[in-house]
């Protein structure tokens, strides 16, 4: 059971990781069989990184590790640069282009790492409210709005299937059935996967529909392959390089977007699965964890860091179940399905219009979850009204605004730098907020609602739940 929960979770994010090296590797000009090595890669990767995450170097709490747009701005800039140095030697120029993208991932790394496991970023807690919280975990799912009915939209009979299968598999049937309570995405996804199915073996959906099978992925798919697993891949990178340096400076605003949105995925977390509030030092571990991932896919080549997925909180919100035992088995099935070629390409074929559906549902959830930390705050307030007000509209119109930014062209990297903060919905929102929060005055203590937190966000407090979770007996399905 908790090797299809871990699926589960996995599948309720493959669509945006699988975007991630298309959108990258489509920049690039690389080959098509290279594309699927590397979206291969990134699976196999988010399993170490998961994992590590699960230990005692993270958080441990039930989250996965995936592929950021955070870092979108700055490898765009990267591969603007090295075509206009232009190719050398005997390597294809996408081959050096990803080569200077890892190396620079690398070592803006470093910076993480010092900022998590030095407890720096863990003090950034103390200038974080529920009024700060609150929208920022609320952007996580509304600053994604432009993908859900584009995504449904390639067509709309196969999405709305999957989405109304969803709403009846987690809202009605899951009253009736543990199957339904436990798998209604997984169900959902197969609803709308198997119609997709049916529809393009009967001919009911044409060639070049988003909802088309390309069941020739399948078949041109190797059994095996031990490359995912490989090092440095496409070649070391050039140390000595310009650009390589260059382009690491333009990451760090990209590690400091993901940082702002991976403390706001833990809050999330913890209130979705009814722990505690994150203490500093687990924020801290957290963050030191995902410079240490971004770390490993910089040596494994992904063309992209890592950082806290938030479909996987979606989906801990719809199923109720928050183990780590399942996130780890999820974790360890990254590992394998990598591996076996003919699996990950019949995953590949996952249609566009599923995942918009599946969108819909997850991250209007994250979005409710967001809200409902204002239950602690004095909503009478005005000036708490203003706050959360005005966050809440930065947060999707900044990003509207500087979007049309991200493309292929080369982009200076000062511009680059902030591009990353100013596209991320949760980064403006967060720092907006959280300047606002500590400046303005006009609220006590207990209206902003600290004082509730600060008696949940403890040691003792994990202590005690802890203590509980592991007499509840290892059947059961909450954290354990």
């Amino acid at each position: 059971m908790a090797v299809l929960l871990g699926l589960q979770q996995y599948l309720t994010m493959f669509g945006a990781t699988v975007l991630i090296p298309f959108i990258i590797g489509g920049a690039m000009g690389m080959p098509q069989d290279q594309l699927a090595l590397m979206i291969s890669t990134i699976f196999f990767t988010s399993g170490i990184c998961t994992l590590i995450q699960q230990s005692p170097l993270g958080n441990r709490l039930p989250v996965i590790q995936g592929g950021t747009f955070s870092f979108l701005g700055p490898t765009f800039a990267i591969i603007g640069m090295v075509a206009a140095k232009g190719a050398t030697g005997d390597l294809p120029l996408w081959q050096l282009q990803i080569q200077e993208i890892a190396g620079a991932i690398m070592i803006a790394s470093v910076a993480e790492m010092f900022l998590g496991y030095t407890g720096i970023m863990g003090q950034v807690k103390k200038l974080i409210s529920p009024v700060v919280i609150a929208p920022t975990i609320a952007m996580i799912g509304l600053a994604l709005y432009n993908i859900g009915a584009p995504w449904m939209a390639g067509n709309w009979y196969i999405s709305g299937i999957t989405l109304l299968a969803m709403i009846l598999y987690s809202q009605v049937f899951s009253h009736k059935s543990k199957i339904f309570m436990l798998f209604p995405v997984l169900l959902a996804i197969a609803t709308g996967w198997l119609c997709a199915f049916i529809g393009t073996a009967t001919g009911i959906i044409p060639v070049g529909n988003a909802a088309y099978l390309k069941t020739e992925l399948i078949a041109a798919a190797p059994w095996f392959s031990l490359m995912p697993m490989m090092p440095f891949k496409w070649g070391m990178p050039d140390w000595s390089s310009a650009t390589l340096w260059a382009g690491a400076v333009g990451m760090l605003a990209g590690y400091l977007a993901s940082m702002i949105e991976s403390i706001g995925d833990y809050y999330a977390c913890a209130r979705i699965s009814e722990a505690p509030v994150p203490t500093g030092k687990m924020i801290s571990r957290g963050l030191g964890a995902e410079g240490l991932g971004c770390f490993i896919a910089g040596i494994m080549q992904t063309g992209n860091g890592t950082t806290t997925y938030s479909e996987n909180i979606g989906s801990i919100g719809l199923t109720k179940v928050a183990s780590r035992r399942v996130v780890r088995a999820g974790a360890v099935l990254m590992l394998v399905i990598p591996i076996i070629g003919k699996f990950g390409a019949t995953l590949a074929t996952l249609p566009q219009p599923v995942t918009g559906a599946m969108f819909f549902a997850l991250f209007g959830m994250i979005a409710s979850v967001g809200l409902s930390n204002l239950q602690i705050v004095n909503l009478n307030n005005s000036r708490n009204l203003f706050i959360i007000g005005i966050s809440f509209f930065a947060g999707l119109s900044i990003p509207y605004h500087f979007n049309p930014m991200l493309s292929a062209a080369a982009v200076p990297f000062p511009v680059a730098g902030v591009q990353a903060i100013l596209t991320s919905g949760m980064s403006v929102t967060a720092i907006l907020a959280i300047l606002l929060d500590n400046l303005l005055p006009g609220a006590t203590r207990a209206e902003r609602g600290l004082e509730v937190w600060e008696t949940e966000a403890s040691d003792e407090a994990w202590e005690k739940a802890e203590a509980e979770w592991a007499a509840m007996g290892e059947g059961e399905m909450r954290p354990v």
